[in-house]
């Protein structure tokens, strides 16, 4: 049995072989996801230092109760003014980690059922943001075709807007996933949970991707490189999702001068959205749009039938005044003594 006081360590080298081997490596879990499951732990850890003065001494398995996690809840709407949403993935994120912890000491096991039991948030209903057919050609028509990574942008927007892909599944494409040269060119998918779907690609968008291949990649491309690859790192590094971000907020900024409908907070999802969205409006089945975007649920794609061409232009009237639910993380400049213990980045509260 362990001592007591050497319970704060056993659990913080749990937290920390979760954060930087089990979900990353063993799960194979997108980097946005391991990092919003580090922001929910920081989280917890900085609420329970902050509001309960739990120190290093006084971590236990005891901080994961049932009642503490749903002071926990109630901190993060309240003090964070966190939506039903966020606290929903935050608690997603903790119970992550305790099944983790369960599942490799069955002392701890009861730590990980009883979080189980807590009930999510009621959620309200989010209305996708879509983007209109004028929107997507602007946003198209930006990328500097005369440079090597205009060129390359302007294949990433191709793509991604064709295949509705997530963004991590676009940027995890390597070449042996692309069948340009079959009858019907298709590219093979790796969504969540390494689920594999196959997407057809217009001819036009086939075109497009071979001369891509054939400027960044030559005449006998590595299967193994990433289609989209990192500068710095070569054929085999993928290109983060922050640097392909910031590239589409560079585009938006010139296509929104072209066309009004285009966000100055444009992100890649806004294409799938758009994609989906249009599908729709072309009168495709909502089961064939579900299968094409991967979804596990058809009450996941159902949230496409609410985005008509009136609601579209009202919900990109609004575009600029921002999203309120969305908090920019702001890392502290103090040290935590818990979040410290734990190898994870401490949180504002």
């Amino acid at each position: 049995m362990r001592r007591a006081e050497k319970e704060s360590i056993y659990i913080a080298k749990h937290i920390n072989s979760f954060l930087t081997m089990y979900a990353p490596s063993l799960k194979g879990q997108s980097e946005n996801t391991v990092r919003s499951h580090e922001t929910a732990i920081s989280l917890f850890l900085g609420f329970l230092e902050s509001e309960h003065n739990v120190s290093p001494a006084t971590f236990n398995g005891e901080c994961f109760s049932r009642d503490m996690i749903e002071k926990w809840l109630l901190w993060l709407r309240g003090s964070r003014a966190c939506s039903p949403q966020t606290c929903n993935v935050r608690l997603a994120s903790l119970r992550a980690f305790l099944k983790y912890l369960g599942d490799r000491d069955v002392s701890m096991l009861h730590i990980s059922h009883t979080a189980s039991t807590i009930p999510r948030m009621k959620e309200t209903k989010k209305k996708i943001e879509g983007l209109s057919r004028d929107a997507v050609k602007a946003i198209m028509a930006t990328p500097d075709i005369s440079t090597p990574t205009g060129r390359r942008d302007l294949v990433f927007i191709v793509a991604t807007y064709a295949t509705a892909a997530r963004l991590d599944e676009i940027l995890s494409l390597k070449v042996k996933h692309l069948h340009l040269s079959a009858k019907e060119p298709y590219a093979t998918i790796i969504g969540k949970g390494s689920k594999i779907r196959s997407l057809y690609l217009l001819p036009k968008v086939a075109a497009h991707l071979e001369r891509y291949l054939r400027e960044f990649h030559g005449d006998d491309p590595n299967p193994e490189a990433y289609v989209f690859y990192s500068r710095n790192g070569g054929p085999c590094a993928k290109i983060s999702q922050t640097a392909i971000s910031k590239r589409l907020k560079l585009h938006a900024e010139t296509a929104n001068a072209l066309c009004a409908d285009v966000p100055l907070d444009l992100h890649a999802h806004r294409l799938r959205h758009a994609r989906a969205s249009h599908w729709l409006e072309d009168g495709m089945n909502i089961v064939q749009i579900s299968l094409l975007l991967g979804h596990e649920q058809l009450q996941t794609t159902m949230i496409y039938l609410d985005v008509t061409i009136e609601q579209k232009s009202l919900a990109l009237g609004g575009l600029e005044e921002g999203d309120a639910q969305n908090t920019s993380k702001k890392w502290k400049g103090n040290q935590s003594a818990l979040a410290a213990l734990c190898g994870v980045k401490p949180l504002n509260s």
